[in-house]
C-alpha cells in the first residue's frame, strides 16, 4: 500500500515473503515515563534476528523476546570489527497510527555499508518486512507525547568463531527498538560546537561514508575533548588537508552563507550520506532556496562570519532531526544568529517533524504506515 500524496512514486507496494517465526514474551516490561525517556536507555519487549551461513545465505528470520545473545569469545566481530548498523524511527500520528520515514533510504545505505565491509547484502524487501514486523509487534511502545518516537536499530555482526583476518562466514542480522525523547537535553535550542584540528574522523578511501562502529569509536576522543571544554559536539575537518569540513559528530552539517545553503559534498566518501540530510536538500529545493553541495573550508566559514554573511548553521540527523548551531569555536568563538535558532533551521525542523509525525501533508511520499 502506498502512503503519501496521490502522485507519490510507489515505494512500498512490494510484499516480501520472509517466513518470520514469532515467539512472543509472556511477561511484558513496565513502560517508562514518556516524558523522561532520554535517548537509548530503554528497550522494547521483542527483537528480530536472522542468521547468515556461507553457502546457505540469510535464513531463520524470527522475532523473540528481547534478550542477551550468546557469542563465542572468538567471534570475529570482537577482533576485526566486521559489523554495521543503521538508525531510523517510527512515529505515532495524531490519529494514533504508526508510520516510518523513508526506510528504503536507510536500507539502501545499509547495503552500501555491507558492500564496503564485505558483509552479505540483505534483500531490501526482506529488510523492510523485518523492520515493519518488529515495529508492529511492539507498536504499543511507540510514544505518543510531543517530540518522542521509537528508535529502530538494525545491525549486522560477524559471528564466525575464528582468529584470523578474513571475511566471516557467519553473521547475525538483529533489530532492536528503543523509545526515545530528544537527542539533546536542550532540545531544539542551539548547541555549541568545537572545531577539531588535532584528530581526524575519516579519509578518502576509508569508511567515512559507511555506518560502522569504528567511525564512532575513532571520534570519541574528539568528543571527549570537546565536552571537557563545554561543547556539545565536534566539527570534523578532512583527514588530508585538515581544512575542509566533513561533518558534526553524528550529524551532517549545513551553513547559510549570503542567503545560500551550503553543505559538504559526498564526493570524497568521507561523509555519511544522511537520510535527514537528503530530505533537507529536497525540501530546500522545493522551496526555491539555493543549495550547494561542495567542498567548504573552515577558513571560508570564519571569513563568512567576520563579514556578516554567515547567518546560521545547523546539523541534521535521524536522532536530533535538526540541531541549530549557536556557537563555533575555531581558536576563537563565533556566535551565530545571536545564539538563536535561524529561520531556515526552524522551517526545516517544523516541516520535517510535521511530516514524520503525520501532522503535515507528505507531498513526497516519504512515509509509510506500519
Amino acid at each position: 500500500m502506498i502512503f503519501g500524496s496521490e502522485n507519490a512514486v510507489p515505494k512500498y507496494s512490494v510484499i516480501s515473503m520472509l517466513d518470520i517465526s514469532y515467539e512472543l514474551t509472556r511477561t511484558k516490561k513496565e513502560k517508562p515515563d514518556q516524558t523522561k525517556l532520554g535517548f537509548g536507555r530503554y528497550f522494547t519487549d521483542h527483537m528480530f534476528i536472522m542468521n547468515y551461513t556461507e553457502g546457505k545465505g540469510w535464513h531463520s528470520p524470527r522475532i523473540l523476546p528481547f534478550q542477551n545473545i550468546s557469542l563465542s569469545p572468538a567471534a570475529m566481530v570482537f577482533h576485526y570489527a566486521q559489523e554495521m548498523f543503521e538508525g531510523l524511527k517510527a512515529y505515532r500520528t495524531p490519529a494514533g497510527e504508526v508510520q516510518l520515514f523513508r526506510p528504503e533510504k536507510n536500507i539502501e545505505r545499509m547495503n552500501n555499508t555491507n558492500e564496503r565491509m564485505c558483509i552479505p547484502k540483505v534483500n531490501p524487501d526482506d529488510a523492510l518486512q523485518a523492520i515493519r514486523a518488529i515495529v508492529d509487534v511492539d507498536r504499543d511502545w511507540v510514544p505518543s507525547v510531543e517530540g518522542a518516537s521509537l528508535y529502530i536499530r538494525p545491525f549486522i555482526i560477524a559471528s564466525d568463531p575464528y582468529l584470523g583476518v578474513r571475511i566471516s562466514n557467519e553473521y547475525l542480522f538483529i533489530i532492536i527498538l528503543s523509545p526515545v525523547g530528544a537527542y539533546y537535553e536542550q532540545g531544539i535550542n542551539p548547541v555549541k560546537i568545537y572545531v577539531e584540528n588535532e584528530y581526524v574522523r575519516a579519509v578518502k578511501g576509508g569508511t567515512g561514508f559507511a555506518k560502522v562502529g569504528g567511525n564512532y569509536a575513532a571520534s570519541l576522543i574528539g568528543q571527549k575533548k570537546a565536552e571537557e571544554m563545554g561543547y556539545a559536539q565536534v566539527l570534523w575537518l578532512d583527514g588530508i588537508h585538515r581544512k575542509y569540513i566533513d561533518e558534526v559528530g553524528a550529524m551532517n552539517v549545513f551553513f547559510v552563507i549570503d542567503g545560500k545553503v551550503v553543505t559538504p559534498s559526498l564526493d570524497d566518501g568521507n561523509i555519511l550520506p544522511g537520510v535527514t540530510r537528503a530530505s533537507c536538500i529536497e525540501l530546500l529545493k522545493s522551496w526555491g532556496i539555493p543549495v550547494s553541495e561542495r567542498r567548504i573550508s573552515i577558513d571560508e566559514v570564519v571569513e563568512a562570519h567576520k563579514s556578516g554573511k554567515l547567518s546560521e548553521a545547523f546539523g541534521t540527523g535521524t536522532a536530533a532531526v535538526i540541531s541549530p548551531i549557536g556557537e563555533l569555536n575555531h581558536g576563537e568563538k563565533m556566535i551565530l544568529n545571536d545564539g538563536k535558532i535561524g529561520p531556515i533551521s526552524q522551517r526545516l525542523y517544523d516541516n520535517l517533524t510535521g511530516i514524520q509525525w503525520g501532522k503535515l501533508e507528505d507531498p513526497f511520499g516519504w512515509t509509510c504506515k506500519v
